[in-house]
């Protein structure tokens, strides 16, 4: 088994096509068949089921696919550093939108302090994004606030979080010390896009208490989220490192979870196998430094309350 079978197989896995990964290659399609078949001899599985001349990739080439991948890039990584680059490195981190919007810039800064050799790339979406690239070993590391989903990468907490319920100042929430969660299903809420941490966390806890929310508005930018807070009457569950400003400043007000349900953190994600460079050492450590911060001292807020 070679570097050159995993980019044929990979190749049919992507485009489920032998005469495409030929074409890719510029060698014929036995050959392709071939090396998938060695392929699946080496290992003893069954890579592919073919059905009416299709190709349906098996449980057992997806496996193959997740570890394929890694190995691809890392070893065209080499190949880059050895030929390319020198002692040239860089390195790719991925940011949910929230950690993104609150710490990334400051990181990066931390980073090139102390790495100031060290090129970095920098890549914001919300956690299955993040996942999904460290998965294709497209990003080295990532800082989360979402739990993710498999099992091949590390995800280690690292800066306490939490979300809050905000509103605007004129809304009927606002000054009150006690909230029902019945009265939320009244109201119209502003959330994060699907696959974001922020909302996975805030609509399981609505679900488990049997609350129906009415989602008016579907956003990827905190920014807008805290406009339409703001001009449109809605509320909205964010962490409280994205409005302290706002919550300072008096325009918005703050509803918290009596039994701190929306407590999270933070989170350091890559793939469990990857070689942990100086870079990603440094990251981690200045991940870590990030205190917890107590926003709301001396500030009045409202509690929810399942009465």
């Amino acid at each position: 088994m070679t570097i050159r079978h995993l980019k044929i197989f990979i190749a049919v896995a992507e485009t489920g096509k032998m005469s495409a990964a030929a074409a890719k290659y510029f060698i014929s399609q036995p050959t392709v068949s071939q090396a998938i078949k060695e392929l699946e001899n080496h290992y003893g599985v069954l890579l592919f089921e073919r059905i009416s001349k299709k190709l349906y990739i098996t449980e057992a080439g997806k496996n193959l696919l997740i570890y394929a991948r890694v190995a691809v890039k890392q070893f065209d990584e080499l190949n880059k550093y050895m030929f390319i680059e020198g002692h040239s490195e860089k390195i790719r981190i991925g940011a949910t939108v929230t950690v993104g919007s609150c710490l990334l810039p400051s990181i990066l800064n931390h980073f090139k302090e102390r790495r100031p050799h060290v090129g970095t790339f920098a890549y914001m979406n919300n956690t299955k994004s993040i996942e999904d690239k460290i998965l294709k070993a497209e990003l080295d590391i990532g800082i989360v606030e979402g739990q993710v989903k498999s099992h091949d990468l590390v995800n280690t907490p690292v800066i306490k979080d939490y979300l809050v319920i905000i509103c605007a100042k004129s809304h009927n929430f606002a000054g009150r010390k006690r909230i029902s969660i019945k009265e939320l299903e009244n109201e119209y809420f502003v959330m994060r896009e699907e696959g974001s941490g922020t909302r996975e966390l805030f609509e399981n806890y609505m679900q488990k208490n049997g609350t129906k929310m009415k989602v008016a508005w579907e956003v990827t930018c905190p920014g807008v989220i805290k406009n339409a807070v703001l001009e449109n009457n809605c509320l909205a569950a964010i962490s409280i490192r994205l409005v302290e400003e706002e919550i300072k400043s008096g325009q918005l007000y703050v509803i918290k979870s009596k039994e701190n349900a929306w407590d999270r953190s933070f989170n350091i994600v890559y793939y469990k196998n990857k070689y942990i460079s100086e870079s990603m050492k440094t990251v981690m450590e200045i991940v870590k430094e990030y205190n917890n911060a107590d926003i709301l001292k001396g500030i009045p807020t409202g509690i929810l309350v399942n009465d």
